[in-house]
């Protein structure tokens, strides 16, 4: 029978309010937070101890994690490969479909294309789920805004906080004593990647000075600390660090020699680094009119491309790490990955961790409808972050509310049904305590490749982001579903 939070209770004593008050200022004082409109911060939610991994496990995701960053390399840089996959599923996505004009204003077609100058930083995130029955499995790829690195990093110092200060109840909330943590250096390697990138292109001009990175922000950003942790740590590497949105860079960003972007009133800008841009929104400005929604913004975006700049996310990438194109190397098969400089071993191992996907059409929907188990699937479409994914029951009234052009801007994807941790834990959020029973987590793997090579001292490997989330829950995130930071402990 399983335990409830009152029988707990007389199981395992619940945690001081001593203890809640020093961990959760320990998260504040360490940057592990959000800012509130009144300019205030809360921490952000977390557990009171790590989850587990089998140490295997954990360590084929190091090493088939790269692989996938490699193989998103080529295929962002394979144009009339994305554009020929994707035209179907633009034409079904409003946001896709600007995308997909601003690459062809980038990239053209294959008879008239001009060679590009930008140079391509992937900072990518690869979230999978440990299925009870299937081993770890890709629930999607994050090449566009993909944070929270420095938070992972941080959620593996505060449990080790919790273990040095607060031994007796880090014992009692923790799965098992015979495990060891996984190292997790997420902010450093981050910022040693994206600082490689600035200083190869501050070479090629031979400037002198520091180089210069460009963070493109979201206005009024929740999400700061974790973006200046970030900054941080490349101020420490010795990296000039600038902040704009896409609406003050639209009147700020200019051209100077050699095709070099220049920034008004801080110069030459060498490496640029998207956390927006990820939804239409993002290219809406109030203050400015014009006949064309999104136009101006969206151009700022086209003519940053347009410049030498080391650059994370391109159009290309964001268009490579979509659910559609997810869903086309699933459906792939592993000898068609060779086109793109992997091998077949290598192509094998990517494949072993991608989970059955299947496009929404006439004849899946019948199938669906007719033989499927409902809850064995999930309908996803297009868009990042929490609320865009469709389980169970729910799944045939949504495909029938859809017109038949919109078909290609959804996919079905093999539902995902992780271990539960085995023993229930705490999670502190705004300083008070609950218990969960039935915590399930999702792993995100950081890689950081340049012009398709690895720039981390881990062959590409960058860190890890850990979101747990009681299984009972359909949204996972730290901002606005049940999730909360986690960090990971290995079970041999």
């Amino acid at each position: 029978m399983k335990n409830t939070p009152d029988t707990l209770q007389q199981i395992k004593p619940l945690l001081s309010q001593q203890l809640i008050e020093d961990v959760s200022e320990w998260a504040m004082m360490h940057g592990v937070a959000f800012k509130q409109s009144d300019n205030t911060a809360r921490h952000c939610p977390f557990s009171i101890a790590p989850t587990t991994l089998e140490r295997h496990m954990y360590q084929h995701l190091l090493k088939v994690t790269p692989l996938i960053a490699k193989l998103i390399s080529a295929v962002s840089e394979d144009h009339d490969f994305l554009q020929d996959s994707l035209q179907k599923m633009s034409q079904a996505d409003p946001f896709f479909s600007l995308l997909m004009s601003m690459h062809h204003q980038l990239h053209g077609d294959k008879n008239a294309r001009l060679p590009s100058v930008r140079q391509p930083l992937l900072l990518m995130r690869t979230d999978f789920m440990d299925d009870r029955e299937l081993g770890a499995k890709v629930i999607e790829f994050n090449g566009i805004a993909a944070g929270m690195a420095p938070f992972g990093q941080r959620a593996t110092q505060l449990h080790r906080y919790i273990e040095q200060q607060w031994p007796t109840q880090y014992q009692q909330w923790s799965v098992t004593s015979s495990a060891t943590p996984a190292d997790n250096f997420g902010m450093e390697q981050l910022a040693l990647g994206i600082a490689t990138a600035a200083k190869q292109v501050k070479q090629q001009f031979g400037d002198q000075g520091k180089p210069t990175f460009l963070m493109v922000v979201q206005p009024n950003e929740d999400n700061v600390y974790d973006q200046h942790l970030l900054e941080v740590a490349l101020q420490n590497i010795g990296i000039r660090t600038v902040r704009r949105t896409f609406a003050q860079l639209s009147r700020q960003l200019s051209s100077g020699d050699n095709q070099r972007l220049v920034l008004e009133d801080v110069g030459a800008i060498d490496a640029v680094y998207l956390r927006a841009g990820y939804q239409h929104s993002d290219y809406c400005d109030a203050e400015i009119v014009e006949p064309q929604c999104c136009h101006t913004l969206s151009q700022t975006r086209v003519f940053i491309e347009q410049h030498y700049v080391a650059m994370n996310a391109t159009i290309s990438q964001q268009l490579a790490t979509s659910k559609s194109m997810q869903m086309v190397l699933t459906m792939m098969p592993a000898e068609q990955y060779l086109r793109w400089g992997l091998t077949f071993e290598e192509a094998q191992q990517i494949k072993s961790v991608l989970a059955e996907m299947k496009p929404v059409n006439l004849a899946n929907i019948e199938w669906f409808n007719r033989h499927a188990d409902k809850h064995q699937w999930v309908l996803k479409n297009q868009g990042e972050g929490g609320g865009h994914c469709i389980f169970g029951d729910e799944i045939s009234p949504k495909l029938a509310q859809l017109e038949q052009n919109e078909y290609d801007a959804w996919a079905l994807m093999q539902r995902l049904y992780p271990h539960e941790r085995e023993t229930p834990t705490i999670a502190i959020r705004d300083a008070k305590q609950t218990i969960v029973t039935d915590l399930i987590s999702e792993i995100g793997l950081f890689t950081a490749h340049y012009q398709g090579k690895p720039v981390t001292d881990f062959s590409g490997y960058a860190g890890y982001l850990i979101r747990s989330k009681p299984a009972s829950e359909n949204e996972g995130g730290i901002h606005s579903g049940k999730g909360i930071l986690d960090s990971l402990m290995l079970v041999d």
